[in-house]
């Protein structure tokens, strides 16, 4: 949507504020009478409001529907029983305001970035709650969603990465919540009915269910008003139950899917970590030295700069509420992906044995503090890490302690924690390609 000129200025003003990130504001935190949990950071240096609301309401919550959570959150912003779909867009345009939207396994969100004066927040926030409270669900917008959907994932079905990817989730967490892929499938769009979007809508849209995110140009007061009027008429409903404990890879396995794509995607790992886990940091820290800093990575170093094996090569943790994947991704040539494999395999067992030396530990160490002020340069970044402050509940102060847990770590910290947390030995491989 079209943002008026003063909302564009208002945004260039960052331009004149070198210190900006310079130092993060304390996390307030309150619950509202009906029982939202919000996070807010005064950020009086522009005069925009940034709103995240993350509802426990991702694909984990498909219930054997996949792809029921992206539908029902898609869906939210095609008008309510009052505002057509047109509507919506022209009293938000009007404003200057942004919507956004999204669902991926562990939650679904709704997000807001308006200028502060209540002259434009007013009606953009009013235009949300109507969104959050009275969606509509119009049969023909439910239609043309499904339509949208179902093109898409035929797109992602000519993606050697995407099908790479969907086959490893599968493989990883078998009969888990997180196996349903957040776009669904073709066969489970088809028979979504209107019915089931809107119990989806009604059970996990609560305000119990719900995290508000705000930062911006406002007091306590005001933030307590603008968290009110977000969520305050919706029903209290409660929180969604805890997901399922994921079970451990037990055996390596290899599964092999022809595609006929010039290149093999390459995806290799096994059942990580969550959020809340206290090995989280020093896997962060030491994953950064195998292949979560780029091209100066061991992994980078072993695959790509001696043998030229693959262009692109990474490793990472994506932990979520339940434990997340490690994951090892790479792209090579058909005719060399064994030999791209066996590398990547080998160096994560080395790694995992002789962990990092002390030089190259202490450079990721000084890259990932040095870099982390840029990590919280914006509303727009920092209203997203509350969101997730807040959804994981993790502590107020994650963001201030968050380089001295790094600095904190010891090397015999990391090495243990990657020796305890990662078995090369047990790796699930995905390879698509060279059919």
């Amino acid at each position: 949507m079209k943002i008026c000129s003063l909302f564009k200025c208002a945004v260039a003003l960052i331009l004149l504020l070198p210190n900006f990130a310079a130092a993060m504001p304390e996390i307030q935190h309150w619950t509202t009478a009906n029982g939202a949990r919000v996070y807010f950071v005064p950020a009086p240096e522009l005069p925009i409001v940034d709103v995240q609301i993350v509802f426990d309401a991702g694909s984990a919550r498909d219930g054997g529907k996949p792809g029921l959570a992206m539908l029902t959150n898609a869906l939210l912003d095609s008008g309510t029983t009052t505002l057509s779909a047109d509507t919506v867009a022209e009293r938000l345009d009007a404003v200057g305001a942004q919507l956004g939207s999204g669902a991926a396994r562990d939650m679904a969100w709704l997000s807001l970035r308006s200028l502060a004066d209540p002259h434009y927040l007013t009606p953009a926030v009013d235009t949300l709650t109507q969104l959050l409270r009275e969606p509509a669900f119009a049969e023909d917008a439910l239609e043309r969603e499904r339509k949208r959907m179902i093109a898409a994932l035929r797109e992602r079905a000519q993606s050697p990465a995407a099908i790479a990817e969907q086959a490893f989730y599968k493989a990883l967490y078998g009969e888990h919540p997180y196996a349903s892929p957040p776009e669904g499938s073709e066969a489970s769009l088809n028979t979504i009915q209107r019915e089931e979007v809107q119990d989806f809508q009604r059970r996990y849209y609560g305000a119990a269910n719900a995290v508000v995110a705000i930062v911006g140009a406002l007091n306590r007061a005001s933030a307590e008003r603008l968290a009110t009027a977000l969520v305050g008429q919706l029903p209290a409903g409660s929180a969604a139950p805890p997901l399922p404990a994921v079970a451990p890879v037990t055996e390596a396995r290899v599964i092999r899917i022809p595609h006929p794509s010039s290149q093999s995607h390459v995806y290799m790992g096994q059942v990580g970590v969550s959020r809340t886990d206290p090995d989280y940091y020093s896997l962060y820290l030491g994953n950064h030295v195998l292949g979560g800093n780029g091209l100066v990575s061991q992994l980078a170093e072993e695959v790509r700069e001696k043998r030229g094996l693959s262009y692109s090569v990474s490793s990472y943790f994506s932990p979520m509420r339940a434990a997340g994947p490690f994951l090892m991704v790479l792209q090579t040539r058909n005719n060399q992906v064994n030999e791209a494999e066996q590398v990547a395999n080998a160096t994560l067992a080395d790694f995992v044995h002789n962990g990092p030396t002390p030089p190259t530990l202490e450079a990721a160490r000084q890259n990932i503090t040095g870099g982390f002020a840029l990590r919280i340069d914006s509303n727009s970044k920092i209203v997203q890490y509350l969101a997730m402050i807040g959804f994981y509940s993790l502590p107020l102060d994650h963001l201030q302690t968050f380089t001295a847990k790094i600095n904190d770590l010891s090397l015999e910290q990391v090495n243990s924690a990657l020796r305890r947390r990662i078995q090369p030995e047990r790796l699930l491989t995905v390879i698509v390609g060279g059919g």
